[in-house]
């Protein structure tokens, strides 16, 4: 690079760049098949070399600099030099060699007649001859194929072989489900709850790397030791590409679902993603730092996040539609994508105000106009379902209860929420859980510290088994008409006894087969109301033998389900991961020493699955459990395998998963 020439724009503090090229006037298109490329940059039979201040132009084809391109989205990407250093667009002008991705080395690409134009994403300005550099001189390019460029910072699948059709002769789905999965948590919550994303620009580096915010005694950390029971002070949150603090199965406050992890899901043999937009204003009024704290504000943000995903996967697909994580807002489009062979993905809601329909000490803040609007609104988000009630009593209903620290902490929740604590009354038969309430919990919280606001009394609850005194309200009554008329999907999960009995008498008298229990938050009874209206069931993902975590396994549940009286309409069985909803994934069986899964193995769909490695860190699902969602692939063969004579049931009717689903969401939209 000229010397004289860079003294002199700094000196006379020049600015822009050479006239735009005679190619401007061409019809210049979007290139999104650039994905992965090695190539060269030519321009006016003059190759981009790599000088030892940023990069220059010779006529020697052999010094050519080798350049890597990674999309960052449709049309834009990180372009790499064979060093791997990402070229940036720096203030001086020039372009340079950077250490990171970040918003200067974004570059969007278009394409006409053979001639690429590379355009900083974020100044706007086009690469070029830039005072005998490369820089921002608006110049078009040649790319020309090479060879030897670095490689892209990339997580494999660890998944080969042609997989089984996602689809059988008569039309049938052929796969499982996950029917309750928080992949955007992302932006729930404020935005800075959760560290990590499931996808970014930049890829796995910046997606996957650590927070401040979250290490040692930073406030994350000291939220997730409230929500999980994890360290605080030993935190050392360092991400990629070491992994060493994170992920985790008892960590819930970092990602458990990069993009890479359900591609690995989705080729071992998932047909169906359920996506449950998450939010809660108390959790989001927590955290140091956040946007908004309404929780529709936190649901639109969500929505956003996740086209944007599918554009991502897209583009890392080699273009629009290519990728293999499809949006379906229909039953219909279910059936559609599962022929071609990818995942459908459907969006569902979970949180506590929903339409902002709180209510405060038993006065609903919301109308029967805010529900017909809010309606509107999720369908035109392609929402097919939702939960009328969560943590929180609402204007719509009371909630079932959490126990322990986290019911402690929940139930000041809905203090702060609506004004008054959980209100419980004895009862037989189904409830709603044990005392939620102990001076131990409270202290554990205290020490965390949690404070309760000020003159707090603490509530006084019968022992043994209580319900929610809470039942449907009239508004309620109007929602879930509302939501049969329009054939959208009603989880029972998270109502008390009295509020989901009321809601499945309403569904028996219509006949309505739009519910679901989809992550073991209903009573037993209530599952059986379900399965008798068509409904569709999903137990937790828990381990499929005991885990020494004092939860319940995977398959004495299945096996409880099956006992019950309307078990013979279950044709098809799902799975609720809840990944990234503030639960804990399936920890190491107890017994997989003695009895391990075998690696590499053959998945359910006949593809073979070896160890998923991020950066340097391997996992395994006998030493790990279930620490990323790229282990599902191994939890559901594991599953299967630990099934023993139930095993060929078992794999039945997880594969005929996402087929029942579709059956019960087509049948309430009929």
């Amino acid at each position: 690079m000229n010397r004289s020439l860079v003294a002199g724009v700094l000196v006379l503090g020049l600015v822009g760049g050479l006239p735009a090229p005679a190619h401007a006037a061409a019809n210049w298109a979007p290139a999104n098949d650039l994905e992965g490329a090695c190539v060269t940059l030519k321009t006016s039979n003059r190759y981009v070399f790599k000088d030892s201040v940023g990069y220059g132009f010779t006529s020697t084809a052999s010094s050519a600099e080798k350049f890597r391109f990674e999309a960052t989205q449709l049309g834009r990407y990180q372009v790499r030099d064979s060093t791997g250093a990402p070229i940036y667009q720096s203030v001086l002008g020039w372009v340079w060699a950077g250490s990171e991705y970040g918003d200067r080395a974004d570059w969007t690409v278009s394409a006409a007649d053979g001639q690429y134009r590379l355009v900083s994403t974020a100044t706007g300005q086009q690469m070029g001859n830039y005072l005998g550099g490369l820089g921002a001189g608006g110049s078009t390019f040649v790319l020309t194929p090479a060879t030897g460029c670095a490689p892209i910072p990339d997580i494999a699948t660890g998944v080969s072989g042609t997989p089984a059709a996602g689809v059988d002769a008569q039309g049938r789905l052929v796969g499982w489900i996950d029917a309750h999965a928080h992949i955007t948590a992302a932006e729930a919550f404020g935005g800075s709850l959760h560290c990590g994303d499931a996808y970014a620009s930049g890829g796995a580096p910046v997606a996957l790397r650590g927070c401040a915010s979250h290490a040692t005694l930073g406030w994350g950390a000291l939220l997730e030791a409230i929500i999980a029971g994890t360290d605080p002070i030993s935190s050392a949150e360092d991400g990629w590409p070491t992994f060493g603090d994170w992920p985790q199965h008892d960590t819930m406050l970092h990602e458990a679902s990069y993009f890479r992890s359900l591609e690995r899901a989705w080729q071992s043999g998932q047909r169906v993603l359920n996506v449950l937009l998450v939010a809660n204003r108390v959790i989001c009024g927590l955290t140091v730092e956040h946007t908004s704290c309404d929780e529709m504000d936190q649901i639109r943000a969500q929505s956003t996040y996740l086209r944007k995903m599918q554009d991502y996967v897209d583009a890392r697909s080699g273009g629009p539609g290519r990728g293999w994580f499809r949006l379906a807002t229909t039953p219909e489009q279910v059936r559609q994508i599962a022929a071609q062979g990818k995942l459908a993905v459907t969006i569902g809601v979970e949180n506590s105000e929903i339409f902002g329909c709180r209510e405060v000490n038993g006065v609903p803040q919301c109308t029967t106009a805010d529900i017909d609007a809010g309606l509107d609104e999720l369908e035109s988000m392609g929402v097919s379902g939702f939960y009328p009630v969560h943590k929180f009593d609402n204007a719509f209903g009371g909630t079932r209860f959490d126990s322990g620290v986290t019911g402690a902490a929940v139930n000041v929740g809905n203090l702060i929420s609506t004004g008054h604590w959980w209100q419980a009354t004895s009862c037989t038969g189904p409830s709603d859980n044990e005392q939620p309430l102990v001076s131990d919990d409270i202290a554990k919280l205290l020490a965390l510290g949690i404070s309760l606001p000020a003159g707090t009394i603490l509530p006084v609850y019968p022992s043994g088994k209580i319900c929610n005194t809470r039942g449907l309200t009239e508004l309620g009554t109007y929602l879930v008409e509302a939501m049969m008329a329009r054939g959208m999907v009603i989880h029972i999960d998270h109502m008390g006894v009295k509020t989901a009995s009321a809601v499945l008498d309403l569904a028996e008298r219509a006949g309505y087969p739009g519910v679901t229990s989809v992550h073991s938050w209903s009573d037993t009874s209530m599952v059986n109301r379900i399965l008798g209206v068509g409904g569709f069931v999903a137990g937790y993902a828990f381990s499929a033998t005991d885990d020494g975590q004092g939860t319940g396994t995977f398959l004495d549940q299945w096996r409880a389900y099956r006992a019950l009286a309307n078990s013979s309409k279950i044709t098809g069985y799902g799975v609720g991961t809840d990944v990234n909803g503030l639960g804990t994934q399936a920890a190491p069986r107890l017994n997989a020493g003695s009895s391990p899964l075998t690696y590499p193995f053959t998945a359910v769909n006949g593809t073979t699955v070896t160890r998923q490695v991020y950066g340097t860190r391997t996992f395994d699902l006998n030493t790990d459990g279930v620490a990323q969602y790229g282990l599902y692939a191994d939890w559901v063969t594991d599953l299967i395998n630990q099934a023993g004579s139930d095993g060929p049931l078992l794999r039945s009717q997880l594969l005929s998963g996402a087929e029942a689903y579709t059956v019960m969401w087509e049948r309430a939209r009929a």
